[in-house]
Order: structure tokens, then sequence, then C-alpha cells
């Protein structure tokens, strides 16, 4: 057994799938980019989908579209094998209350790399379903279960949480410390200003989404749990909501590009 999961570890730590994991990390750039540019897209006045699934659509739409999927989805899929390679056989050094965060994080970063892929997947062979439908069913199935609302309220909570982090991360710099940052202090400056700007955006985003679905639950409107597309498209009907969208949408192009830049410069 140890043999098995020594051979495993090795296998998952090896260099030619590092440098498609990296390549994970610039598709993941790559769908931010997108998003952002449907949010300012729909603070113009404009229509779109701004959450990954639309991303993913205005990516299925370019030319050689399903050539980029299936390759995003290969990324996406070594990316998930390599943080979820982090999450059961790394940290193993560290102190048990730093080695359980660590894995924890690299677990729930697996999950997500994961359903970047299958959401690439599903649109690469045609089987892609609407996903604010999909979001509102799931919270309309959640709140009919025993414990289903309460269970909802610390969903939402856990994500406006995770979008507060995003942003004390940004504005501490400490995304910093997991990147071997350029020699060039132009470079450097450059890579930290589109951090900072990027998770802050991100942070907002998240923040957004778990509030929404808080208030969709004790609402006990299920129907308005429609992620981070209708999240934002809720912020665009706020005053002044067409301004904070752009910088939203300008954001997260930022994050974009840090997380493009996050494939070459991350410690693996």
């Amino acid at each position: 057994m140890k043999d098995a999961a020594d051979v495993a570890e090795e296998v998952t730590n090896s260099k030619p799938l590092e440098v498609v994991a990296r390549a994970g990390f610039a598709v993941s750039g790559l769908l931010h980019f997108l998003i952002g540019l449907v949010a300012i897209r729909l603070a113009m006045g404009g229509q779109g989908q701004a959450d990954v699934s639309g991303a993913v659509e205005e990516l299925a739409g370019q030319p050689a579209g399903p050539l980029l999927l299936w390759t995003s989805f290969a990324a996406c899929v070594a990316l998930a094998i390599w943080q979820a390679s982090d999450a059961i056989f790394d940290f193993e050094h560290l102190p048990t209350k730093k080695k359980v965060g660590k894995k924890l994080k690299a677990g729930l970063q697996a999950v997500v790399y994961t359903g970047f892929a299958l959401t690439l997947a599903s649109v690469a062979t045609g089987a892609h379903a609407d996903h604010r439908q999909s979001t509102s069913d799931l919270t309309i199935n959640l709140m009919k279960a025993p414990g289903g609302v309460a269970l909802l309220i610390v969903i939402g909570a856990a994500v406006a949480v995770t979008g507060i982090v995003y942003a004390i991360r940004g504005f501490r710099k400490s995304f910093i410390k997991y990147l071997r940052m350029p020699s060039q202090k132009q470079a450097r400056t450059a890579v930290t200003v589109v951090g900072v700007v990027g998770y802050a955006a991100k942070g907002f985003a998240l923040l957004l989404v778990g509030l929404l679905i808080i208030i969709a639950t004790v609402k006990a409107h299920p129907e308005e749990s429609t992620g981070l597309d209708g999240s934002l498209k809720a912020l665009r009907e706020q005053p002044f909501g067409v301004y904070l969208l752009a910088a939203v949408g300008v954001g997260l192009i930022c994050y974009g590009i840090f997380m493009a830049l996050r494939a070459k410069l991350a410690k693996m």
C-alpha cells in the first residue's frame, strides 16, 4: 500500500504534470478575464452571462473553440490532480493546525478546478445546462430538505467569508509568498498591482454571491439565488451599480492577468 502511495506521489509531482498543471492557472486567468469583459459589457447595457459557464461559452465561440475547450479541460484536470496530490501527500512536516489548513485549502482548490474541467467538458460535448437555473433548482431542493435552510445560510456565509478572505489577501499582498517574483522592479510592481486589484475584485464578487444566497434563503425566494451572474446583474440595478459593476469587471480582468502570470511564477 505504501509503495503504491509512493508511486502515486511521484507521478503527481512529475515535471510533465507540473507543466500542464501550470497551464491550469492560465485557463483560470482566461476565464476570469472573460467574466470581467462580460461584466463590463453588462455595465454598458449589453447582454451576457457573467460567470464561469458564460466565460466557457464565450471561449467556445472563438475560432478553434473545440480545441481551446479540450486543451483547457486537460490543463484544469492536471491542476486538480496536482492540488489533490498536495492535499493528500504534502505539508506533513507542518504543525497539525497549519497542516490541516494547507491540506483543506489544496483540497478545495482541487474541487474548484474539477468544477472548471466539468464545465469545459459539458460545453465541449454539447451537454451544457443553464447554470443559473441549476443554481436555483439546487437552492429549492436544499430548502425543502430537513435542515436545508440552515445549511444554505451556512453555505452563503462561507462564500461571503471566502470573499472577505480574498480581499484581505489582496490588500495584505500575502499572495506574493506563493510566487517566485521577477527580479526587475517594474515587473514586481506590475504583478503586485494586478494581484491586489484582482484579489479585491474577486473577493467583492464572492461576497455578493454569498449575501445573495443568504438573502434568497431568508426571504424564502430560492429563485433569486442565481450565482455569480445573478449577483452581478443584481448589483447593476443598485444606485451607482453600473459603475460598481464596471469596476468589478476591471478587477476581474486584473485577476485574470494575475492568474496568467501565476502560471509562470507559482511555487508548485
